[in-house]
């Protein structure tokens, strides 16, 4: 899932990858925890490049292996999972409206809450993060808010994901991570010209921070009479970010292959470099891009006007991308070559390792490559088909595996 400090929704040109951007601007919010209560954005943190290069840091890729536990029935899409106390893991299924208690090992589901806008109810649960003590905060686009779930999953207090300016400027805070203190992580971007780079946000009951900044895919702006189009350069290279559980922040960086670190302290490693072969971008990589964008649809912001005049956003996930009709691949801008990993959100796991998502050529299969503290490659693992990290337990890994129709099948393995 991505923020946008942004804008009102994108309309598209006859360039299906074309968007108008309207900037916008972060601003003083109201009384609620996780608030943000300033409104700034330092410089950069320093980056003074990566650690030495070498071979010997490779890792052999190994197969993860088989899962001890697979649920036999389909979701619409998932791409959070959180696992609770009893063992049971709680889903949100966005395309299919509902939330989940998922037993793997008995291979049954309940749903928790119900639709509507009231307590204990969402419109479109869209992610679950592990929150303070053993609660859940779910991130309900339907009704633009963010609810707290108790380990008893007993809805709890709410604070809504937009607030207003006094000039009807939207600020979004929705979660990219969030970590044991209850501290919200949130990327900002967005503006025009477009900038080469997001922060990250610490957003605390009564605190924000930048703790970093990384380097956002790269544009091309077209100036025509009916407005300046901002139109993305597909599968250009970007950083990726996660947080772990103490509130580390790390970043993959697109220029030089490797991780960075940035402790709740402000300490920073930088890891090693890891040299890699570019992947030359060919039709079957436009293909399997457009379709994974496809796939979860991306997130649709519209700011509209209620009857008593005061404004709204609505939030809502999937309908984008190509449908029925044949794709035409030169309405895109693509780059030449593949990045080294996907620019999705890092996962990092209870012993601190991050996964990271490797770009292979189409149809290859999965890599996830694993960095520790240190910033050191420490293990490479394969699976079969297109596959995505969800989440992790106390010993397991959960993964979202795709079928050729794209319905999501939630997996448990044992990582090594």
């Amino acid at each position: 899932m991505r923020n946008v400090h942004a804008t009102e929704r994108a309309r598209r040109s006859t360039n299906p990858g074309a968007e108008v951007v309207r900037p916008a601007r972060l601003i003083q919010p109201t009384r609620y925890a996780w608030a943000v209560v300033a409104a700034v954005c330092v410089p950069a943190c320093g980056d003074s490049g990566a650690g030495g290069t070498s071979t010997d840091d490779y890792v052999q890729p190994e197969p993860l292996g088989p899962p001890d536990a697979v649920f036999p029935d389909d979701f619409g899409y998932v791409h959070s999972a959180v696992e609770l106390s009893g063992g049971h893991v709680l889903v949100a299924d966005p395309l299919g409206k509902a939330l989940y208690r998922v037993d793997m090992d008995d291979a049954t589901r309940a749903v928790v809450g119900s639709i509507g806008q009231g307590p204990g109810e969402y419109r479109q649960p869209d992610a679950v993060w592990p929150f303070r003590g053993d609660s859940i905060l779910l991130v309900d686009l339907g009704n633009a808010r963010l609810v707290r779930i108790g380990p008893d999953l007993v809805f709890g207090g709410s604070r809504p994901i937009a607030t207003f300016a006094g000039d009807d400027a939207p600020v979004m805070v929705l979660p990219d991570a969030v970590d044991e203190e209850g501290n919200a992580f949130v990327s900002v971007l967005g503006g025009y010209p477009p900038p080469d780079s997001g922060a990250i946000l610490r957003i605390g009951l009564t605190t924000v921070d930048t703790v970093a900044r990384y380097k956002l895919r790269e544009y091309e702006v077209t100036e025509t009479d009916d407005g300046t189009y901002v139109i993305p350069i597909r599968l250009s290279p970007q950083d990726a970010w996660g947080v772990a559980a103490d509130g580390s922040v790390v970043i993959v960086r697109a220029g030089h292959y490797g991780v960075n670190w940035y402790a709740p302290n402000g300490a920073v490693t930088h890891g090693d470099t890891i040299p890699h072969a570019p992947v030359p971008v060919t039709r079957e990589d436009m293909a399997e891009d457009l379709r994974a964008a496809q796939r979860h649809g991306g997130i649709s912001i519209d700011v509209g006007v209620r009857e008593d005049g005061t404004r709204a956003a609505n939030f809502s996930r999937g309908g984008f991308g190509p449908s029925d009709e044949e794709v035409d691949y030169d309405d895109y801008t693509w780059h030449d070559v593949k990045p080294a990993f996907h620019n999705a959100p890092v996962r990092v796991d209870p012993l601190g390792r991050a996964w990271v998502r490797r770009h292979l050529p189409a149809d290859s299969g999965t890599r996830y490559d694993l960095f520790n503290r240190r910033g050191q490659l420490v293990s490479a693992l394969t699976l079969e088909g297109d596959r995505i990290v969800a989440g992790f337990g106390r010993a397991h890994v959960y993964i979202v595996a795709f079928d050729d129709v794209d319905l999501a099948y939630l997996e448990r393995y044992r990582p090594p």
